[in-house]
């Protein structure tokens, strides 16, 4: 477990994966991008052998082999279901810095990231990507720092990451810049949620009201009156996470 301290001075714990876990994962990957990268260039192998033979031309295509097995299979299924399927099987996920899913933009980072400074064109065929997260507090490696997600330890969870919403709210929550919330904030709200069956009643009323006005101030707006705070912020973080679902399915439309 690693403890992050959120702005709010709420002390969190999340369920990171570390470097023996992530280390599996990408060995299993490794070997899929393998097959990968042999069936491709056998396809091309036999495209050349019934073409001019050009060199330039199987050049270009097998560093579109490289590009494809090394960026883009890594890519697109953390893009799609937020783990490759070595980190499927290991039982881990990548999330935001504040437990959200990822979209499009966060996975290109960290493929683009993982190819040219955590693994293999700078990397020293992982050894930095091994020194950054064995030095960081949270596991990451700098395709983490640069794209803001975490690798988490999705089966230790004990409940869904995903809030829901009491539907009289969403009229309310539509109107508000939800996307405006910071991740530590949004952070604290997820945990806050998750943490309520072993919170007090007092506690849950506390902690609940310290957290909405934080919100309510950072988004410049009111709650609605006569409910108490849980509720209100379950709605806020369901409406977040449908804008993020939202925005990264029109991200791999476009794409």
């Amino acid at each position: 477990m690693a403890e992050i301290t959120t702005g709010e001075a709420v002390s969190l714990d999340l369920s990171i994966a570390r470097i023996p876990s992530r280390a599996a994962a990408m060995l299993i990957d490794l070997v899929l991008q393998l097959i990968l990268g042999a069936l491709l260039l056998g396809i091309a192998a036999a495209i050349w052998a019934s073409s001019d033979r050009d060199p330039a031309w199987m050049a270009a295509i097998a560093i579109a082999v490289v590009v494809i097995t090394l960026v883009g299979y890594p890519a697109f299924w953390e893009a799609t279901i937020g783990r490759t399927p070595g980190k499927n099987v290991l039982g881990l996920r990548v999330v935001r810095a504040d437990g959200g899913p990822i979209d499009f933009r966060h996975a290109v980072t960290r493929a683009l990231s993982g190819l040219i400074v955590d693994f293999w064109i700078l990397g020293a065929f992982g050894a930095v990507a091994i020194l950054t997260s064995f030095c960081s507090r949270d596991g990451r490696r700098v395709g983490d720092v640069l794209a803001g997600t975490l690798v988490i330890r999705e089966r230790a969870l004990p409940v869904s990451l995903r809030p829901v919403a009491a539907p009289f709210f969403a009229t309310w929550t539509a109107r508000i810049a939800v996307d405006d919330i910071p991740d530590d904030l949004a952070l604290a709200l997820r945990q806050y949620l998750i943490r309520i069956p072993n919170l007090t009643p007092e506690a849950q009323n506390w902690l609940g009201a310290e957290l909405l006005d934080s919100v309510c101030d950072r988004l410049r707006t009111t709650p609605p009156p006569g409910h108490p705070p849980a509720p209100i912020l379950a709605a806020l973080m369901a409406e977040r996470h449908g804008r993020d679902l939202t925005a990264a399915s029109t991200n791999l439309i476009r794409v």
